[in-house]
């Protein structure tokens, strides 16, 4: 996967940051941030990349400021929304795009939800693999901001999500406006991985994430109604 490759100043830091278009037709950019343990290049954050642009959406990949250098503990909430925000800031500069949805893999996309719910400007949410709770901790709910989202809200998760149990996410999506979807991937865990009894492959999951992308995006973004269609 190769595309354009640009240095993000973020305060007084840099980032690094990489624009893929989209492998079929584009309607809208996808700004993706990496979960808490990975990067921009990390194998789930690729993985779920490519899957993104097969469905028509151009991906800005980017580092967090404390993977871009090293660190291992992630930065605090704001240091990630104003790493975030300085990456869409340079996206709009570079690539102008008519429509642009915001997100990424758990951490990554708890950042975005943070934006969301302040009214950052953007078109709609995606969301792979929400952490709602820390593995095991299921009294500690990531949830108090996501009713105050407006936007298109696209919302990933697999039925053995360590981070989301299934009973709980479903009780907050209730309490969720209209504009919240919510897909669940049967067998899949917090990495969108299946065991071998699933009758199904890693690359079917994303195949399924693509594929249910597909209308949504229509939605968001007026698409005419042959867009994704197979």
């Amino acid at each position: 996967m190769s595309g354009s490759e640009w240095r993000v100043v973020v305060g007084a830091d840099e980032t690094t940051a990489i624009y893929d278009p989209a492998t079929t037709k584009e309607v809208a950019v996808f700004l993706c941030a990496h979960g808490a343990g990975g990067s921009m290049s990390d194998k789930s954050t690729l993985a779920a990349a490519r899957a993104m642009r097969s469905a028509g959406l151009g991906v800005v990949r980017f580092n967090f400021l404390y993977r871009e250098r090293g660190s291992g503990g992630p930065d605090k909430m704001p240091k990630l929304t104003a790493c975030f925000e300085a990456v869409v800031a340079r996206a709009r500069e570079e690539i102008e795009p008519q429509k642009l949805i915001i997100g990424g893999r758990s951490m990554g996309g708890r950042a975005a939800s943070m934006l969301a719910s302040e009214g950052f400007a953007a078109d709609g949410v995606l969301l792979l693999a929400y952490p709602l709770h820390p593995p095991g901790q299921t009294d500690k709910l990531r949830d108090a901001h996501l009713s105050s989202i407006t936007m298109p809200v696209l919302c990933f998760n697999g039925t053995r999500d360590t981070f989301c149990e299934p009973a709980l996410m479903k009780s907050v999506v209730k309490r969720l406006k209209s504009n919240w979807t919510m897909h669940w991937l049967e067998g899949a865990d917090h990495g969108f991985h299946v065991p071998k009894s699933a009758g199904r492959t890693d690359g079917e999951v994303l195949d399924e994430v693509a594929e249910a992308t597909r209308p949504w995006l229509r939605e968001v973004t007026g698409a005419p109604a042959a867009f994704g269609s197979r």
